[in-house]
């Protein structure tokens, strides 16, 4: 904004990936506005960046500024516009070069109708003061538009942002001046640097995620060169056996980069075969929801060219390369879309969807779409699209797309199957380092090309100001060993104030902490103990030894039974928080309880089902779990924290060795609760006098409508003949009694009405 109050030139803004870069240089552009000597600002960005959520994002800040489907028209008749409202457009890169090309189609089809061309339209902003801010400003139609920008606009002052600025060292353009060659670069574009926000600092404010980078070296051979490929066997062999560590237990998903297409269709069909080989010999067996995207030939497509302009692997791949042979290059080409045809075919029977080749683009949305809807729970899915067999994609493999500019805070895992560097490699690395919850410490890296050098050489280039080694310490998280060691010391602590709490430190010992200052002292000092386990938990490189150590420390059942305890403790002392009248104490009051750290993403309803089938078909002492390890698990997860006593009630009534399906362990569960939520209501009935089939219309109405009707309670009263000062203390004392059942039943919805009657 300064830069444009005093006119000196153009300038670019390096804001690392992930940190809110594009709504920085969008608020940039509206602060432009009020600034009488710029006639016009254009926030331009790729269209591939402009779909619906940052559209949304955009007329936020300023609405309707971005028109959904805009022509060049329509981006023409914005600019020449003198209403205040179009002082601040956000269009396309591609609109805005269709608009300055006096030769493209849209120019030509004017001057057809007897028409200006839109260039010859723009003539009188010329000569006018314009801003334009780039949104990435290293896009390949950035580089082909720059030109024709600064010819058209000669007093234009152009800013960019950018992730990762192109330096001499990572530059693969050359710039030609007289004799002389050197590399193209940012500077060259903008003249100057404005402000800097490194991956770095955006690390340290918290913004965005460390990494957490594992080399592979396989088992018995001698290490491969850096760059070196493994067999591809071994690497999906290697994923099979750390992916569940690795995304959580699946509560994230991943990306596999590979070298080249031929590689991902390779990649893609031995998953196929070894997923097959898997279940056929293990029933057991959860395969991963694998999917391929890659472009097709564009065969002149011109939205597939388009999209091929930032795919350079992909673009290269299918184009004549100098010595090849034409019929040689048409035939691969021809392999590459069959084989793209067949993945179509099976990511439509598998998801149940209807993509053709011809529209390449819905079936990249769609792949996006599913990977963003890793942050939905399977149920939620399942009741959304109940037509669609699967929802959701474990791991897309990849050659180019989706590895710059693609966000999902569900994502955290790079398979590394390709060489990278510099701003590759970061932009490549920094898909996975969104921020999210305590669930995600860290975007995971699994690198299959012993590409240690060249991350070193990234940090060393891209962390700023910062020393390298100083940098790889900020980026990078601690070894294993060092988070094993503040996991011992947790625990330690954790140990010795229970000792001085005259306890023992022991889940069964939780119960008797006399206070909410030493229940709340609980879970803290509980809390940091589980959020060390979580990173523990998605290393993908930890040994034996290491797992021994961490098991020495906190063994299984200890765990479980002090996630027990702390989701009780933390039970009892949030139900203080949301009550109003007894105000809870000062500890109680600031906890965060981050009830997301006790939700495991394996353990959800049917996985607890099927666990107390299998309980019910064991013979007796034969089971894999027994009843108290059983309800031991369902109690130490977060997602049961409301059912946990009716599950466990309900495995209490089972006999091992009982032979029970699982559809007959669900019919059982339902019918056990029915009973049990009618028995509850039928004691509260009796309590208060009420006829039971009357109070059970009152709360079938209530949940049913999520609305609680002062006018029934009253109705529902009228048989006891009160008078309204006996009435109204019996409506309160019903009320007590009515109040947990309801908010059981409720799930956590809002009953409209019902806050007058908590206490």
């Amino acid at each position: 904004v300064a830069c444009t109050r005093q006119a000196c030139g153009n300038g670019y803004i390096w804001h690392t990936t992930g940190s809110g870069k594009t709504l920085t240089s969008f608020k940039a552009s509206t602060l432009l506005k009020d600034n009488p000597d710029i006639e016009k600002c254009l926030f331009v960005v790729d269209r591939k960046d402009l779909d619906r959520q940052t559209r949304e994002e955009f007329n936020r800040f300023q609405e309707g500024c971005v028109e959904e489907n805009t022509n060049t028209a329509s981006l023409v008749r914005r600019l020449l516009s003198d209403d205040h409202a179009d002082k601040v457009i956000v269009c396309t890169i591609q609109k805005l070069g269709l608009a300055l090309d006096e030769n493209s189609r849209r120019n030509n089809q004017q001057r057809k109708d007897g028409k200006k061309s839109f260039k010859e339209q723009l003539e009188p902003l010329r000569d006018k003061r314009i801003a334009f801010i780039f949104d990435e400003c290293h896009r390949s139609q950035f580089g082909e538009n720059h030109k024709a920008i600064k010819e058209f606009f000669p007093r234009a002052q152009l800013f960019g942002f950018t992730g990762t600025p192109i330096f001499e060292k990572n530059a693969a353009q050359q710039k030609i001046e007289d004799t002389q060659a050197s590399m193209k670069t940012t500077e060259d574009l903008f003249q100057q640097r404005l402000h800097t926000y490194t991956i770095t600092h955006a690390i340290e404010d918290g913004n965005v995620l460390r990494f957490h980078v594992d080399y592979f070296k396989p088992q018995g051979k001698t290490l491969p060169k850096p760059g070196e490929p493994l067999s591809k066997k071994a690497v999906i062999e290697a994923i099979f056996a750390k992916h569940d560590s690795a995304t959580g237990e699946r509560r994230f998903n991943a990306l596999l980069a590979t070298s080249s297409i031929n590689d991902a269709i390779e990649y893609y069909n031995l998953f196929k075969t070894m997923q097959a080989e898997k279940q056929a010999a293990d029933a057991n067996f959860q395969p991963l929801n694998i999917a391929c995207v890659y472009s097709p030939p564009a065969e002149g497509n011109a939205d597939v060219k388009q999209l091929q302009e930032d795919l350079p692997q992909e673009s290269s791949e299918y184009e004549l390369q100098k010595g090849e042979d034409g019929e040689n290059k048409k035939k691969e080409n021809e392999a590459k879309k069959k084989a793209l045809i067949a993945i179509l075919d099976d990511y439509n029977a598998h998801y149940g969807t209807n993509h053709k080749i011809g529209e390449f683009d819905l079936y990249y949305q769609d792949v996006q779409k599913r990977i963003k809807d890793q942050q939905w729970p399977d149920a939620d899915l399942k009741k959304a699209y109940p037509n669609q067999p699967h929802h959701k994609i474990d791991i897309t493999i990849v050659v180019d797309m989706l590895l710059t500019g693609f966000d999902s805070k569900f994502l955290n895992t790079l398979y590394v199957d390709k060489n990278l560097k510099y701003h590759g490699l970061i932009q490549a690395f920094s898909r996975t380092n969104r921020v999210l919850n305590a669930t995600k410490p860290y975007g995971n890296i699994l690198d299959f090309r012993q590409q240690q050098d060249a991350v070193d050489a990234a940090i060393a280039l891209f962390s700023g100001e910062a020393a390298a080694e100083k940098a790889r310490e900020i980026w990078l998280v601690d070894k294993a060993p060092v988070v094993i060691q503040k996991l011992e010391t947790a625990f330690q602590k954790l140990d010795t104030f229970m000792k001085s709490q005259g306890l023992d430190c022991a889940p069964e010992e939780v119960p008797n902490l006399k206070g909410d200052a030493a229940r709340a002292a609980f879970i803290e000092h509980f809390k940091e103990v589980q959020r060390l386990k979580t990173q523990l938990d998605q290393y993908t490189d930890l040994t034996d030894e290491n797992r021994k150590a961490i098991e020495q420390i906190l063994p299984r059942d200890n765990l479980l039974g002090f996630r027990g305890a702390y989701l009780e403790t933390a039970q009892r002392l949030r139900a203080q928080q949301s009550k109003g009248a007894d105000k809870p104490t000062q500890e109680a009051d600031q906890l965060d309880f981050e009830f997301v750290l006790f939700a495991s993403a394996v353990i959800d309803y049917d996985y607890i089902m099927g666990l107390i089938a299998r309980y019910s078909e064991a013979t007796p002492g034969k089971q894999n779990m027994s009843r108290q390890e059983l309800i031991g698990l369902i109690q130490s997860d977060a997602k049961f924290m409301d059912e946990r006593e009716d599950i466990a009630a309900y495995i209490n009534t089972l006999k091992a060795g009982e032979g029970l399906s699982e559809k007959a362990i669900r019919d059982g569960y339902t019918r056990f609760k029915v009973e049990k939520n009618a028995a509850e209501l039928a004691d509260i009935a009796d309590r208060h006098g009420l006829a039971i089939d009357a109070l059970q219309g009152f709360v079938d109405t209530i949940l049913q409508r999520m609305i609680f009707d002062g006018e029934a309670l009253t109705d529902l009263m009228e048989p006891l003949g009160l008078n309204w000062k006996a009435r109204r203390v019996k409506e309160l004392d019903l009320m007590t009694d009515l109040m947990p059942l309801l908010l059981k039943r409720a799930g956590g919805r809002e009953i409209s009405g019902l806050s007058a009657y908590e206490q």
